[in-house]
């Protein structure tokens, strides 16, 4: 029997726009020239229109500029577009997941979705309304996982089955996203003191 090496880990960049966001990356062609994930709202979604805008900022203080994030949410009804979904029907105009890279010049990201619902954590308990982020870029070997919760939703995020375990509460504000308007800002922050809660999952 012949052992081979183990090969080393690779990092998402600097590729990873070339695969999963080929039009903003230059690539003519692909998807009609709509990267998957671009449009998450397809027709007269219900519920409240939102834009959630941030950037992805490096130990240094240093917005990303070749960063990508993927979000997964519920709809207006806090039902989500998946086989799995056994309590109703997710709104149809909604596709509930979205994929954005940060801008090459400015490093921000913005998706356009709809205000997620409340869902039920596994207990029965309702979860605040909340968006689950994933992102990758150039030095993480494995994606991140995070969630965005909402500033005005105060009472339900103080009864969230998940933000109550965190055992630092004082790191809470990490991922609640700032509104203005109807727009809520959310910047994730990669190290430092600022530094955005990640998940394990």
């Amino acid at each position: 029997m012949r052992y081979l090496k183990e090969s080393p880990s690779q990092t998402a960049g600097p590729y990873v726009h070339i695969g999963c966001v080929p039009s903003f990356a230059g690539l003519e062609g692909m998807y009609g020239g709509n990267d998957l994930g671009k449009s998450m709202i397809t027709g007269d979604a219900r519920g409240e229109r939102i834009t959630i805008e941030g950037h992805v900022i490096d130990g240094t203080g240093t917005p990303l500029k070749d960063a990508m994030l993927e979000i997964w949410q519920a709809d207006a009804a806090g039902l989500f577009h998946s086989p799995e979904e056994t309590r109703g029907d997710a709104d149809p105009a909604f596709t509930g997941w979205g994929r954005q890279p940060t801008d090459a010049v400015t490093g921000r990201y913005r998706f356009e979705t709809v205000k997620p619902g409340a869902v039920p954590w596994p207990d029965g308990r309702m979860q605040a309304p909340h968006i689950l982020v994933w992102i990758v870029a150039r030095g993480i070997n494995l994606g991140l996982s995070t969630r965005i919760y909402f500033s005005d939703e105060e009472s339900a995020n103080s009864a969230d089955p998940l933000l109550s375990r965190i055992e630092h509460q004082n790191r809470v504000p990490t991922l609640i996203a700032r509104r203005d308007g109807a727009t809520y800002h959310f910047d994730i922050h990669l190290q430092g003191p600022d530094e955005t809660i990640f998940f394990d999952i």
